[in-house]
C-alpha cells in the first residue's frame, strides 16, 4: 500500500474540527474517517497484480540514435486501472521518460512509450517494471513490482564511415593501374579454349572435350583477392579512456572501417576479438552482410581487465587464414605489455604474414608536452615527452622484427590505417 498526497491534504483539513473541537475524541473520528476512506479506495482500486505486460523492443539501436521501448498494458480486472507505470532501465540507456500515467478501462490494453537515448555501447538491460494502481479517490494506492525483463542492443555507431567513398575510389584507381591478367598458372578457373599445339595436356578438360568432340583445355587467371584477419584486443589495455572514448571503442571503429574496405575491394576478411580466449569471429565467407554481423558481434565487447595471452595469437591467425594473410592488430603501444607480451610472439607471425600494429595516441600528451608555461606544467611536460618517447622506442621494436606500425589519436585512426591497407595492397605486399 502506498499513501498518496491527497491523503495529507485530507488529514490536514482534520486541523479544522479539532480546533473547533478539541479534545481526543474529535482527534481519533477524523483518523476512523481517514482510514475508513483509505480502506475504500483501496478496495475500489484495481489489482496491479492482474495486469498482463508485453515489452515491445527494436533489435537494436546505433550509439548516438534515439529509439523507443514500448509496454503494452492489459487491465484483466472488473475496474479500471489508474496506474503510474516505472521502467527500470539502467542510466546509461538515457531513459527520457521512464515513469508514466497510464489509464486503462476493464478488459483492454494500452501501450506505454519510453524514449531512449543510449550512452554507451553493448547490451542494454531492463529487468522489472513498477506498476502503483490507485483507488478513484486517489488517497491510496496499490503497488507492485513486476518482472519483465528486456534486452536493447546498441550498437557501434561506424562514425568513420564518412571516409569510406573516398577510399573505395582510391581502390578502384588502383585496380585500374593494376594488370588485367597477370603471368603464371594460377589457381581461379577463367574459361574454355580450343587446345593448340603447345599446351599443357594437364589442362585438357575431358569431359568438355567429349561433349565438343574437339579436344578443350581449361584456362586459370592468378587470384586476385587476399585475405585480412583483423585482431582487436580486448585485454585491460583496451579499457584506458582516450578522449572520453574507451580504446575499445576507437578500435571497434578502426576494424570496421577496414573490414569494409577490404571486403568491397574483393579480399576476404576474418574478424577476431581477443585477449586470453576468442571473444568474437566474424568471416566474410560466411553467408549473410558483413557489416551487419560485425556490429553485432562488436556489439557486446567489454574490455576484460586481464592480460593479453599473445602467445596464443598464432594458433588464432592460423585456425581464421592458413593462407599468407595481411594481420592486423589493434592494440596498445604501452611500454611494458609490448615487450613482454606482443613482440616476443611477433615474429611467428612476421615470418608467414604481413603484419601491421594499430593503436590509438592520447593527443593530450603533445598538448602537455608543448605547455611550459609554469613549473607544473613543466613538470607534466617532460612526463609528456618521457610517454611519447616510449612509444616511439616500442614502435621502433615492432617495426625492427617486421611489422608496420600505425600510431595515431582517435579521429585520425581509422582513416590512417586504411591507407596503409591501400599503400601494402598498391606494393603488392598482400
Amino acid at each position: 500500500m502506498v499513501l498518496t498526497g491527497r491523503l495529507v491534504l485530507l488529514a490536514l483539513l482534520g486541523v479544522v474540527p479539532v480546533i473547533l473541537f478539541p479534545g481526543a475524541t474529535s482527534i481519533l473520528l477524523w483518523a476512523a474517517l481517514l482510514a475508513a476512506v483509505t480502506a475504500v479506495d483501496l478496495s475500489l482500486a484495481a489489482s496491479p497484480r492482474r495486469v498482463g505486460i508485453v515489452r515491445e523492443l527494436p533489435d537494436g539501436v546505433r550509439l548516438g540514435e534515439e529509439c523507443r521501448s514500448a509496454l503494452v498494458l492489459r487491465n484483466d480486472t472488473r475496474r479500471p486501472l489508474r496506474a503510474r507505470v516505472r521502467e527500470a532501465w539502467q542510466p546509461s540507456a538515457g531513459a527520457v521518460d521512464p515513469e508514466q500515467s497510464v489509464l486503462v478501462p476493464p478488459g483492454e490494453s494500452r501501450r506505454m512509450g519510453v524514449l531512449l537515448r543510449p550512452g554507451r555501447r553493448g547490451i542494454l538491460r531492463v529487468e522489472t517494471v513498477t506498476i502503483r494502481g490507485a483507488g478513484p479517490l486517489g488517497v491510496a494506492a496499490r503497488q507492485v513490482t513486476v518482472t519483465a525483463p528486456g534486452a536493447l542492443r546498441v550498437l557501434p555507431p561506424f562514425a568513420s564511415k564518412r571516409h569510406l567513398p573516398s577510399k573505395l575510389r582510391r581502390l578502384r584507381e588502383l585496380d585500374g593501374r593494376s594488370a588485367v591478367q597477370i603471368r603464371g598458372a594460377g589457381t581461379e578457373f577463367d574459361s574454355l579454349r580450343d587446345y593448340v599445339r603447345g599446351d599443357d595436356v594437364r589442362s585438357i578438360d575431358w569431359r568438355a572435350t567429349a561433349r565438343r568432340r574437339d579436344t578443350v583445355v581449361r584456362t586459370w587467371r592468378p587470384e586476385r583477392d587476399r585475405r585480412v584477419v583483423v585482431v582487436l584486443d580486448t585485454s585491460r589495455t583496451s579499457a584506458a579512456r582516450v578522449l572520453d572514448e574507451p580504446r575499445l571503442d576507437t578500435g571497434i571503429e578502426a576494424a570496421l572501417l577496414l573490414s569494409v574496405l577490404a571486403e568491397r575491394g574483393g579480399d576476404k576478411v576474418h574478424f577476431l576479438a581477443f585477449d586470453r580466449r576468442l571473444r568474437a569471429r566474424v568471416d566474410s565467407t560466411a553467408k549473410g552482410n558483413l557489416l551487419g554481423s560485425l556490429v553485432a558481434a562488436m556489439a557486446p565487447l567489454e574490455a576484460e581487465l586481464i592480460e593479453a595471452d599473445w602467445s596464443r595469437l598464432p594458433a588464432q591467425v592460423r585456425a581464421a587464414s592458413p593462407h599468407r594473410s595481411l594481420v592486423v592488430l589493434l592494440t596498445s603501444l604501452d611500454s611494458g605489455a609490448v615487450e613482454e607480451g606482443l613482440l616476443p610472439a611477433l615474429p611467428g607471425l612476421t615470418e608467414r604474414h604481413v603484419v601491421v600494429v594499430a593503436s590509438v595516441r592520447d593527443p593530450r600528451l603533445e598538448e602537455m608536452a608543448a605547455d611550459r608555461s609554469t613549473a607544473a606544467a613543466t613538470f607534466r611536460a617532460a612526463a609528456a615527452e618521457r610517454a611519447l618517447l616510449d612509444r616511439a622506442a616500442v614502435a621502433d621494436q615492432l617495426r625492427l622484427v617486421g611489422a608496420e606500425v600505425v600510431d595515431a589519436v582517435p579521429a585520425e585512426l581509422p582513416p590512417l590505417l586504411a591507407d596503409t591497407y591501400i599503400r601494402l595492397k598498391a606494393a603488392g605486399r598482400l
